[in-house]
């Protein structure tokens, strides 16, 4: 996931100049205050709720993949239609998929829909701070800040080679990245990220 965050990180106390001099970064803090505007973030593998008992008409449903992909990797359990009990959908026959007992847990239900979610996982966690640029030399009020950062707590069932081809958005999403960030100070002295601002 490459996104651009642009961070600007008022300076009192955290960074300032001496003689002349530019004391440098406090990295902890920098990292801390970045993480703390990734609390409560994660990765979702589609970007809306989902309604369950789902079904799908396997010949031109575009999500049979991902569906497929959850029945393999234990979260779905699929019921193929036959003689005995069909799904229909006008009169093409669908497969329905549901949570199995292993998805359960790994489930995050919407609270604003009954019967809706999404597999949601991780956390982000910045690595390292790679520089941090003034913009005034002398007097420096925001640093642009360029970082890296990582997704932990993947569980195992998106390694595995089903959920990569299915869900090729996820591999990108958990890799190492870096981006770029901007800190400003709060009501309370601390610092936090600005939110974006809006394209002019």
């Amino acid at each position: 996931m490459r996104e651009r965050i642009v961070l600007a990180l008022a300076a009192t106390g955290l960074f300032g100049w001496a003689t002349g001099c530019k004391k440098q970064v406090d990295r902890t803090e920098v990292k801390s205050a970045i993480n703390q505007s990734f609390a409560g973030r994660h990765i979702c593998l589609w970007p809306e709720s989902i309604k369950l008992p789902v079904q799908a008409d396997p010949s031109k449903d575009e999500r049979i993949r991902d569906y497929d992909a959850l029945t393999d990797a234990g979260l779905f359990v699929r019921e193929e239609p036959d003689e005995k009990k069909r799904f229909l959908a006008g009169s093409k026959q669908v497969v329905k998929y549901n949570l199995s007992d292993k998805g359960h847990p790994a489930w995050t239900a919407d609270p604003n829909q009954p019967d809706h979610g999404n597999f949601c996982f991780g956390h982000f966690n910045v690595t390292a701070i790679e520089k941090a640029i003034p913009n005034d030399a002398a007097n420096p009020t925001q640093y642009a800040v360029t970082y890296h950062y990582e997704v932990e707590g993947i569980p195992e069932w998106v390694r595995t080679p089903e959920s990569m081809r299915a869900f090729p958005k996820i591999a990108a999403d958990t890799s190492i990245e870096s981006a770029t960030a901007t800190l400003v100070k709060n009501a309370e002295g601390g610092w936090e990220v600005a939110p974006p601002q809006p394209a002019q």
